[in-house]
């Protein structure tokens, strides 16, 4: 693959990683993030630093975005200093964050007004994920610009694919956060009944966790619940902001969804309780007092 002037804005939890699997790849890297700190690992492996977005968007022909709420997104992108004013003609936008639906669509209109593309391609599997360049990538935009990215694509994730027009990818991505929402609940509510009836959870997740009851949460956000790791693979408030999200779009389409209003209040308490900050699987603490 030939080497491409990358422009990654937002290096946190996920961004960094995901950043460094192009570095690595020996593509230029571009970085801009609110918090310097945190891009400094990138720029000691040979990132340059840009202290705007539109700057670190300038010098680059693919330009990836990974930021915290829909409000970042827009400032992201709309803002004086954002990508849309700065980025050059022809630049690939592709924004991974998760995020509204409606705004991917708004994106990729502004975006082909100014000769540029623009992907909506959120993921999933969280900070060991990114880590590992395992992530699942979903993508909607334009098909021309997506097989002209999948080469980048295929340095973050394995499974990675075009879903439909623009906002297909967050579509998606609510789909998957609306089932994590009910699995979340589903084994925090099995380990809490198990230490109940006075169980081993750590030997119950080694026997129900290899059969039909097993999904990727029970088995590796349980195993960090049970020893008191809250450490964020995924912010509460992140998963609170997409649950807001997929309700929001489904009420636009007239869809009940009572496993999501359901987890949406558990997950409001445990941010009343201050834990914001913390990892999805505090959950747990919730359900055992």
């Amino acid at each position: 693959m030939s080497s491409h002037s990358i422009a990654f804005i937002g290096t946190g939890v996920m961004g960094r990683s995901m950043a460094g699997h192009l570095l690595k790849a020996g593509h230029t890297l571009h970085v801009y993030n609110r918090t310097q700190s945190k891009a400094q690992p990138l720029i000691d492996a040979g990132a340059h630093w840009h202290d705007t977005a539109g700057a670190a968007a300038k010098a680059a022909d693919f330009i990836f975005t990974i930021v915290g709420m829909p409000h970042d997104v827009e400032e992201t992108y709309f803002g004086d200093n954002g990508v849309i004013t700065h980025a050059k003609r022809g630049a690939v936008l592709i924004d991974m964050t998760t995020s509204s639906p409606k705004l991917a669509v708004r994106i990729a209109e502004a975006a082909t007004a100014k000769s540029l593309s623009a992907l909506d391609a959120p993921v999933s599997g969280g900070d060991v994920g990114a880590k590992e360049a395992r992530l699942v990538i979903m993508v909607g935009g334009n098909s021309t610009a997506f097989e002209k990215t999948k080469p980048l694509f295929e340095l973050m994730g394995k499974n990675i694919a075009l879903h439909g027009g623009p906002g297909a990818g967050q579509h998606c991505k609510m789909a998957n956060q609306i089932s994590i929402a009910s699995i979340m609940m589903s084994w925090c509510e099995a380990l809490t009944y198990a230490k109940k009836a006075g169980l081993d959870p750590e030997r119950v997740i080694g026997s129900i966790g290899g059969g039909a009851a097993a999904s990727w949460s029970l088995n590796n956000l349980a195993p960090r619940a049970l020893k008191g790791d809250f450490a964020p693979g995924f912010y509460v408030k992140h998963f609170l902001k997409d649950m807001r999200i997929a309700l929001d779009s489904a009420a636009e389409m007239k869809l009940e969804l009572p496993g999501l209003t359901q987890a949406k209040k558990l997950y409001d308490e445990v941010s009343r309780r201050g834990w914001d900050d913390q990892g999805t699987q505090i959950l747990l603490r919730l359900y055992q007092g």
